[in-house]
């Protein structure tokens, strides 16, 4: 279904041709000759990929080595082939690639006189040497990808030539294949009955995911262990020329324009028909344009209300498709596949922001929501300095694929990710980075800590919510982005009483290096009957410090608490009950703050 429904995105493709990005045409003038190299694309953007041609001269990579001496591609090709930029003198094989490239330019310039006349002026040993001095002045790097503009117009973007190129190609083909009846079979993308394409098209963009930066097959059959039947190569997996090179132009189109990436994969996404931009909920999921995550919220609302109300035929009916990905080896490895109901991909979206709302640690108002990369991330450990970025998402695999289908399906989250949260939130209430929020300091630090922390919480009540909704139980209508006193689980009462005790502490004694929580927050959370009472009797040598208002509510606060504690305290607390365990013990702490006029929390998250 997915090679399928990838062919048909890209009609118009054809074998021989592709999209490429090019970042630097050389100008010549038909009466005055070379006119100067300029970069393409946006030359003021960081990082400029240049300009998108759609349809390029491209040969399959056996095409480009099965010959007698080395090839290249037509019309756009490299710096070090197009000028011989950057090649050194004993570079043989760089300088018959150079030949290759003029020489078609020559033989498909007795057709077209435009071609011809860049043949003419790319022979002259003086106008290449100029070229090169004015790359050089222009930092353009061998590699980079080159083209040309005569008279004003760039040859790549005209169709005059392709009836020759695609003789040219046959040519090509004719010379080094054998002429025996070739095999047919059935088109895994069309289940027309073709010739396979032995090799097929490379995937380009996922380098930053594990991938080569010369491409990754997504079909291919090299070591011998792959292949059965005594068939060669891609024949184990037949897919037409034609259509190897419409999935993989469409792949590429989507890398290019509708990816992000995903804690170390790549996410592509597409609809059966068209939704405009503004419409689009993914980008709201994961951020990739710059909106306020409360106007997100708030779009995927209001687009759901009128997907309900009838008031968007032209999505209704419509679907998506979700694609995860990642390269390994020089292969394109698929994680996942997600398709469905565009209308249940919007609610499922509505739903996911709405789970995951919380209270601010301020207390007012409500935090900002993750992006669904800071979702997955927040389970792991802080990112050591000089950590590569893949190994440290490396651990979370698993648990990114699950967190996405739980925003995309609605699906409850993994006892797994629980595994992972807990831990690393015990760890970090331990921390000196905790103890700086507290004091509510500032530091580089400070912005990402307030997020972690909402990312945390947030994460722990959307996973006891669609827990509680599955199981039909009333008391996802009890857990609230912020405090709920009534709230009946004990492990979470448990853990409102740990942030009074502690909050009783601070205001007896003010920062004691390491106070109640640092020394029994760990016991706490897991054996609460250990250590709770011990801790409310030891409490009241702090309420003799206090003045007596103060004595006095802080005492009524821990009265209350314990009223809601309606049965002996656990002897030990599962992994799950932990997690409200934490939730309370933020709830309480935003509730305290927020009753503290005058002090204002407002951190920029990042």
């Amino acid at each position: 279904v997915m090679l399928e429904l990838l062919v048909n995105r890209a009609p118009d493709s054809k074998p021989g041709f592709s999209a490429k990005e090019v970042r630097w045409a050389i100008i010549f003038n038909s009466q005055t000759g070379f006119g100067g190299v300029v970069e393409l694309g946006n030359p003021e953007q960081k990082g400029n990929r240049g300009q998108l041609f759609p349809k390029c001269p491209a040969l399959t990579q056996p095409e480009l080595v099965s010959g007698p001496s080395p090839r290249s591609h037509f019309l756009v090709e490299t710096a070090r082939v197009v000028a011989c930029y950057g090649v050194e003198a004993g570079d043989t094989k760089a300088r018959e690639k150079h030949r290759f490239f003029v020489s078609m330019l020559s033989e498909a310039g007795k057709s077209h006189p435009q071609l011809a006349t860049i043949a003419h002026f790319m022979a002259d040993e003086k106008v290449l040497g100029d070229i090169q001095k004015a790359m050089a002045a222009h930092r353009v790097r061998p590699g980079d990808k080159v083209t040309f503009r005569l008279d004003g117009e760039f040859p790549v973007e005209q169709d005059y030539w392709h009836k020759w190129w695609q003789g040219f190609r046959n040519r090509l083909g004719g010379a080094d294949e054998d002429t025996s009846e070739p095999r047919q079979a059935r088109c895994f993308a069309t289940g027309k009955l073709v010739v396979p394409a032995k090799t097929h098209p490379k995937i380009k963009g996922l380098a930053g995911v594990g991938g080569a930066t010369s491409g990754d097959v997504l079909i291919g059959f090299d070591k011998e262990a792959y292949r059965s039947y005594g068939l060669e190569q891609s024949a184990n997996a037949a897919v037409s020329e034609e259509a190897a090179r419409a999935y993989a132009d469409s792949l590429n189109e989507l890398i290019r324009r509708y990816s992000e990436r995903l804690a170390g994969a790549m996410v592509v996404h597409w609809f059966k028909e068209r939704v405009q931009e503004e419409d689009d909920p993914l980008p709201w999921l994961t951020q990739s344009v710059q909106v306020d995550e409360l106007d997100a919220q708030e779009r995927a609302r209001k687009l759901l209300h009128s997907l309900d109300q009838g008031e968007r035929p032209d999505l209704a009916g419509n679907r998506y498709y979700i694609l995860v990905m990642s390269g390994a080896a020089g292969r394109v490895m698929v994680r996942d596949w997600l398709e469905g109901d565009f209308a249940e991909l919007v609610a499922n979206i509505n739903r996911w922001f709405s789970d995951l709302e919380i209270v601010s640690f301020a207390g007012s108002g409500h935090a900002r929501s993750p992006k669904l990369e800071s979702v997955v991330t927040c389970l792991l450990a802080p990112r050591k300095r000089e950590q590569n970025y893949d190994d440290w998402v490396k651990p979370v695999g698993a648990a990114r694929i699950e967190l996405l289908r739980a925003a995309i399906r609605g699906t409850p989250i993994p006892y797994s990710v629980l595994g992972r949260l807990v831990p690393s939130h015990r760890s970090f209430i331990l921390s000196e980075e905790w103890q700086m929020l507290l004091r509510r300091e500032r530091k580089a630090s400070t912005a990402l800590a307030y997020s972690v922390l909402h990312t945390r919480m947030a994460l722990i009540k959307a996973y006891h919510l669609r827990k509680y909704r599955k199981e039909e139980n009333t008391l996802a209508e009890k857990l609230k982005p912020e405090l709920n006193e009534d709230f009946p689980a004990v492990a979470y009462q448990c853990g409102r009483l740990m942030a009074a005790l502690a909050e009783l502490q601070r205001a007896a004694l003010g920062d004691v290096g390491a106070g109640v929580v640092q020394r029994y927050y760990t016991a706490a959370s897991t054996t609460p009957a250990l250590v709770l009472g011990r801790l409310t009797g030891n409490s009241q040598h702090h309420l003799s410090k206090l003045d007596a208002g103060l004595a006095h509510w802080y005492e009524g606060k821990i009265a209350e608490i314990w009223s809601h504690i309606t049965r002996p305290l656990p002897r030990t607390l599962t992994l799950e009950d932990q997690s409200l365990f934490a939730l309370g013990y933020y709830h309480q702490l935003a509730n305290f703050r927020a009753g503290k006029s005058g002090e204002s929390e407002e951190v920029k998250e990042d």
